[in-house]
């Protein structure tokens, strides 16, 4: 059976229908899921949420080849209100010690990708959004602009923006980190001061 026929018999209410072709886009769910919530636990839990308000309001899909942007489409928007919700609340010092057991560097590689994560985490929303879509999800640009209902023009210049302000940052932190060395350039010596 193929992902449309099945979108379809899940529409109409076959939980095994509904099941395989959710379990088609699962990694890509979690992946989305996990670039909003920034944790394992949280980014299962917001794909459970999606999974049953997808099955809740599965006979609202207007076409059915589209079935997996709608689903993400959901997804966002569960991790989007997750997030004003953990705004909200206040973290305890427990809270903390799990996140940065999380980010704990392991190599060079990690450090870097750290560096990109802080780095994505500080752009507007739509920014990111569009960032993560287009360079962790493998979205297109076409894809994009019909998964956030946007123009293809609009996604392009967020994307550019998101870069743009992305790199600024990075230089800017750079400088400041050649500056506040204790190593010179030209002769690698210590300096004492």
């Amino acid at each position: 059976m193929d992902l449309i026929e099945l979108a379809v018999k899940a529409k109409q209410g076959d939980e095994e229908a509904f099941l395989e072709r959710m379990s088609v886009d699962k990694h890509k769910l979690y992946g989305i899921a996990y670039s909003y919530m920034l944790n394992q636990q949280d980014a299962l839990d917001a794909v459970q949420e999606t999974v049953s308000k997808v099955w809740a309001k599965r006979k609202s899909l207007k076409q059915p080849e589209y079935f997996t942007t709608w689903v993400i489409r959901i997804l966002i928007r569960v991790c989007m209100d997750e997030q004003k919700k953990k705004r909200r609340e206040v973290p305890t010092a427990a809270d903390h010690m799990g996140y940065d057991a999380i980010l704990a560097p392991q190599s060079v590689d990690s450090d870097h990708k750290l560096d990109m994560e802080k780095q994505i985490r500080k752009l507007q929303p739509k920014y990111r959004m569009v960032i993560v879509l287009k360079y962790y999800r493998d979205l297109t640009i076409p894809d994009i602009a019909e998964l956030m209902d946007k123009p293809e023009g609009t996604i392009r210049t967020w994307l550019h923006k998101g870069l743009k302000q992305m790199r600024t940052e990075m230089l800017e932190e750079k400088d400041q980190e050649e500056k506040e060395s204790p190593w010179t350039e030209d002769r690698k010596v210590r300096k004492y001061v």
